[in-house]
């Protein structure tokens, strides 16, 4: 089994525990809000915003024999560039205008972005590969059918949904690679600690999602007795 494999199979229930979330199984059945699609955003927002810093504090701390692996984090580095503001121009055709640079996260949120950068600094850089596992991975299952889904149910433009559109897509291509590089990666020590980072990550990240405000369900009205 490669460790790629390995990687899907050991992580697997951590993965299944995310896609449990409330909100993501609410959104997959159609129940959507404009405040909880904004939420997402800006949540996104501030861990996106971290992802060129935390690839770039990566490929400074490469360890050594591993340096095979510069070239493919230079490949990341570009390709993310810009990202966040895309985040931003969708909250804007959103009809939001609040100054969302300039906000605090949430704790979810603030928490996975210092783990990520943790692990870079004191633990294992590899490690960091655990999450971008679990954020495209995620993206590429989730991201175009919630796009769909939440313009159906809101009828927002085509312009509020840069960011799950273009990731739905692009973290595609970006998995097939990611698989590659896997693949290259023997040293059991290293495995062992990106498939440890994974499931904290997916724990993380699901924490996230379950911090987002849900959309409000009508009730359902009682049966009074005549």
């Amino acid at each position: 089994m490669s460790f790629y494999q390995q990687l899907l199979k050991q992580t697997e229930p951590d993965r299944m525990t995310l896609l449990s979330a409330p909100i993501i199984q609410g959104c997959l059945r159609g129940e959507v809000s404009l405040p909880s699609y904004i939420a997402f955003l800006r949540e996104a927002y501030h861990h996106v915003r971290h992802t060129v810093p935390l690839m770039q504090a990566f490929r400074s701390r490469i360890p050594a024999g591993r340096e095979w692996l510069a070239p493919a984090l230079d490949e990341y580095i570009e390709e993310e560039q810009g990202h966040d503001e895309w985040i931003l121009d969708d909250i804007r055709a959103c009809g939001d205008t609040s100054a969302v640079r300039h906000s605090r996260p949430g704790i979810a949120t603030e928490v996975m972005v210092a783990f990520a950068y943790d692990t870079i600094a004191r633990r294992n850089p590899l490690g960091f590969f655990g999450m971008v596992h679990v954020l495209e991975g995620t993206s590429v299952s989730l991201a175009l059918l919630a796009a769909d889904q939440i313009q159906k149910s809101l009828g927002l433009p085509d312009a509020a949904f840069s960011y799950l559109r273009s990731h739905g897509t692009l973290d595609q291509e970006h998995v097939q690679h990611f698989q590659l590089l896997m693949d290259q990666i023997t040293d059991p020590q290293d495995q062992s600690d990106i498939i440890h980072c994974a499931r904290v990550f997916f724990r993380l990240y699901g924490d996230v999602f379950r911090d987002l405000p849900l959309p409000a369900v009508p009730a359902v009205p009682r049966m009074v007795a005549a």
